[in-house]
């Protein structure tokens, strides 16, 4: 059975489990990080000697970094499916998974964490706008994109969509402001009709450090 550590509300373990759930495996999930602690013991750290979270054991096969993980899990048990047989069609999905981590990613990273999970007295309100506003942008860029393309990487979904669908659940249940983005809406209306990414992703995530804290434990 595979095994996965990780918290539910954690966008990286979320990626990872939307990828399983689309994917139809069984599994195990282990709660550990942020307030489950469980990631400095010795044991944690033979998994992964980062110490942060996810990782996965597919019957002895150990991954870390999730992207990877959803690269593997789809090129081992999606072929033809979330993994693209062709490899200029993969290479498209391939391409938007590393531009979630080099553009989209931190912009993302210093509003969620600057609104959900800072204290509202120590919010840095001009740094968040200035970060809603470069995210703004670049996802302006994958809308254009979306204008003739029904999913990331093509007219299937697939890998592709994975890690960028998780971040936009966030950037649209977020109080940010936003550009219109059309396309990028239907794509996320497309992403909402599927029960994996309902199941393990569109799930509330607080808008207060408060509720996050309290969220995370109901969630566990």
């Amino acid at each position: 059975m595979l095994n996965i550590w990780g918290r539910r509300n954690s966008s990286n373990v979320q990626k990872v489990m939307w990828t399983i759930g689309e994917l139809g495996l069984e599994f195990k999930r282990h709660t550990v990080g942020d307030s489950f602690g469980g990631l400095k013991t010795e044991e944690y750290r033979k998994l992964n000697p980062n110490a942060v979270i996810p990782v996965i054991d597919d019957d002895g096969v150990i991954i870390w970094e999730s992207n990877v993980i959803v690269r593997y899990l789809s090129a081992k048990y999606g072929e033809g499916n979330l993994w693209p047989k062709d490899p200029a069609k993969r290479a498209v999905a391939d391409q938007w998974m590393d531009w979630m981590q080099t553009t989209v990613g931190t912009d993302s990273g210093i509003i969620f964490m600057g609104l959900v999970r800072t204290p509202a007295d120590e919010q840095n309100h001009e740094a968040i706008a200035a970060a809603a506003k470069r995210l703004g942008y670049s996802y302006g860029i994958l809308d254009r994109h979306l204008a003739s393309s029904k999913y990331v990487g093509g007219d299937s979904f697939s890998m592709g969509d994975i890690p960028l669908g998780v971040n936009l659940f966030r950037y649209f249940n977020i109080a940010v402001e936003r550009p219109e983005l059309p396309h990028l809406q239907d794509w996320y209306q497309r992403l909402l009709e599927r029960p994996a990414y309902r199941e393990h992703v569109a799930f509330p995530f607080g808008s207060s450090l408060e509720e996050w804290l309290e969220l995370e434990k109901a969630g566990r």
